[in-house]
This record gives C-alpha cells, sequence and structure tokens, in this order.
C-alpha cells in the first residue's frame, strides 16, 4: 500500500512541476511580447521608409506588360502589331484582364512606342 501513496505523490509532483514550467514559460513569452511592442512604439519612423511606403510600386509598361499578358497566353513581340491594333487589343483585354486604367495606359504606350508600323 505504501507503493501506490508514493507512486500517487511523485506523479503529484511531477504534474506541479510541469504546471510551474508551463506558467514561467507562458509568462516569459508575455514579458517578451511586451517587451517588442514598447521597443516598436518607441522608435521614431524614419521619414525615408516612411515616404516609401505610402506610394505603390511604379512599374515600366514592360514589366506591367509581362505580369499580366503572361497570365493568360505567351508575351507577343510589340513589332508583331500595329499601334491601331495594340490599341484595339488593349481595350478589349483591359476588361478581360481587369487591368487599372493608368497600368493599361503604360502598357499601349510600351506596345505602340515598340511597334514596327
Amino acid at each position: 500500500m505504501k507503493q501506490l501513496n508514493s507512486f500517487g505523490r511523485s506523479w503529484w509532483r511531477g504534474k506541479n512541476f510541469v504546471a510551474t514550467a508551463a506558467m514561467v514559460y507562458a509568462l516569459s513569452l508575455a514579458g517578451m511580447a511586451a517587451a517588442d511592442a514598447k521597443a516598436d512604439k518607441d522608435a521614431k519612423p524614419d521619414k525615408k521608409t516612411e515616404k516609401k511606403s505610402d506610394k505603390k510600386p511604379q512599374y515600366t509598361g514592360s514589366e506591367l506588360y509581362a505580369m499580366h499578358c503572361n497570365r493568360c497566353h505567351p508575351e507577343r513581340y510589340a513589332t508583331e502589331r500595329t499601334s491601331g491594333q495594340w490599341k484595339t487589343l488593349m481595350i478589349h483585354m483591359r476588361v478581360r484582364a481587369n487591368i487599372p486604367a493608368e497600368q493599361a495606359k503604360s502598357i499601349l504606350k510600351y506596345l505602340q512606342e515598340d511597334s514596327g508600323k
């Protein structure tokens, strides 16, 4: 009978140890999170990075062409069509590919400048 009691006591001691270790771990995580939050709050924002994060990245017409047109079909050379044909195609593809107006203008400008005819 004494063996069972000693087993029961050691089991409780082990359970208490695990609970204590878990509590210490949780408190250390909370302390680290609070220190990180305070460091982020105290840090002064850099004006250069602040201004850059407000603006959207600017892509060239060729980069936009590669991003949007390669989603559905392989790229075509700008010299394959005339300036007027590219304008007609761009109107159609802008609607189908849901390309914003400013990006569509950049793509069209790129295609028309490099069109061979």
